[in-house]
């Protein structure tokens, strides 16, 4: 039985499992063993309501979608956003499993949603709807079970807040249930930043194999939220020149450099780029075809389609987001060969991997210095990219197929290795 039509079909479910198909055929998996690896175990769908601060009740939307539990306990953010779907949140966790698979840790892939905009919450707001989502989900989720993070509309706060609502009904101090959370609740450190620093981390390093001085490089970041500006703060401290950067509201340009810093300090104060007035103001499309040495769409999924793929003008594109471009678009990227693809499943771990890490910090109760975090990082992608590139140059396979099927292939040799249980 296909479930290609089920309550997950959505643009992007459909891009996923077409990705999916792609590296399974690559590797000739057996029929039998693709649907099970494939499509999720489980999902959930809750309704949130809260009460307003005006007195009102308004009932949301929430989702959370366990992909694959045979690696281990489920992982994986929780987004809050307005255009969430389950479809979505079921893409996001498939890439997960991948992406955890691939880098080696011993997860599986799971993704959480909340369907609202953020900003129309007041905070006391958010803090009562981020409660009530773990509410509904204590059943499902646990530090040996299922362990959500931070994703796009989430943060810190939103984690203390559900790890205290979890805390609360098992009656003690159970840091492990989520990552991402303040240092004084037990985060790790350098956790805020891990996503963008192995972004920015694996930059460097492809520039280095392509021979090009990170001073001489120029890079255009799409989506300057957390992982943007991560990744922008870390370049720049490297060396590399920030010449365009953008959010929901548009983007600038400026080919002598942006400071990053003042880009963030001016986010904290005005919460979006809008009037930033350090450069040239373009659209986030004018953004993507952009010449420079690296692009990074850091936002949201489905930015680069086959109507601007043939357009943008990079020689590395760094892809911080999750799913940023499209099947029809990845076709042409191949056919491109001036322009070396880091795929998301292997340029964004660095997330995960320190939430891992954060993971294990509460774990052990026992805490390691950013230095330390940022070390163990490093190494970790050093070693998963080095298993991509050699699974490339083995097999004749674009980066992104590489990534893919390393990935797959251990989830399914996991699932195969356990059985199936009666």
């Amino acid at each position: 039985m296909s479930l290609q039509h089920s309550l997950y079909d959505s643009p992007v479910f459909q891009m996923a499992c077409r990705q999916f198909d792609l590296a399974a055929d690559a590797i000739n998996m057996a029929d039998a063993m693709r649907d099970r690896t494939k499509y999720p175990r489980r999902c959930v769908a809750v309704a949130l309501p809260i009460k307003r601060d005006d007195g009102r009740i308004s009932v949301f939307e929430g989702y959370r979608v366990q992909h694959n539990m045979s690696t281990g306990p489920s992982k994986g953010g929780i987004r809050i956003h307005q255009d969430v779907t389950i479809g979505e949140v079921a893409a996001l966790a498939m890439w997960m499993s991948w992406k955890c698979s691939l880098v080696g840790l011993p997860y599986g892939g799971a993704k959480g949603g909340i369907v609202v905009n953020p900003l129309d919450l007041s905070f006391a707001e958010l803090e009562r709807l981020s409660r009530r989502y773990m509410q509904e989900m204590i059943s499902i989720v646990g530090p040996h079970k299922d362990i959500p993070a931070p994703d796009v509309g989430s943060n810190e706060q939103v984690m203390a807040w559900m790890m205290d609502t979890y805390s609360n009904h098992v009656g003690h101090v159970e840091p492990a249930v989520v990552t991402g959370k303040p240092i004084s609740l037990g985060g790790s450190a350098g956790r805020r930043e891990a996503t963008g620093e192995g972004v920015a981390y694996l930059v460097r390093a492809y520039l280095q194999d392509l021979k090009i001085p990170i001073s001489d490089a120029t890079i255009v970041i799409q989506g300057f939220g957390n992982v943007g500006s991560a990744v922008a703060m870390a370049l720049h401290r490297w060396g590399a020149r920030i010449i365009g950067i953008s959010d929901y509201t548009g983007g600038f340009y400026n080919p002598k450099g942006i400071n990053p810093k003042k880009a963030i300090d001016y986010i904290a104060y005005a919460r979006c780029l809008k009037d930033f007035h350090e450069g040239e103001e373009i659209t986030n499309e004018q953004l993507l075809e952009l010449p420079c040495t690296v692009l990074a769409p850091c936002a949201l999924e489905r930015v680069i389609t086959e109507k601007n793929a043939g357009r943008i003008n990079c020689r590395l594109l760094a892809e911080g987001a999750n799913g940023p471009t499209t099947n029809e678009a990845d076709k042409i990227l191949e056919q491109r060969t001036e322009i070396e693809v880091i795929p998301d499943v292997l340029c964004n771990s660095g997330g995960v991997i320190v939430s891992y890490f954060e993971w294990l910090q509460n774990l052990q109760c026992y805490y390691w210095e950013k230095e330390e975090v940022f070390q163990k990082l490093h190494t970790m992608l050093d070693k998963a990219k080095d298993s991509v590139d050699y699974q490339m140059r083995k097999m004749k396979f674009s980066r992104r197929l590489a990534a893919l099927t390393l990935g797959i292939q251990r989830v399914a040799e996991a699932k195969q290795k356990r059985g199936l249980f009666p």
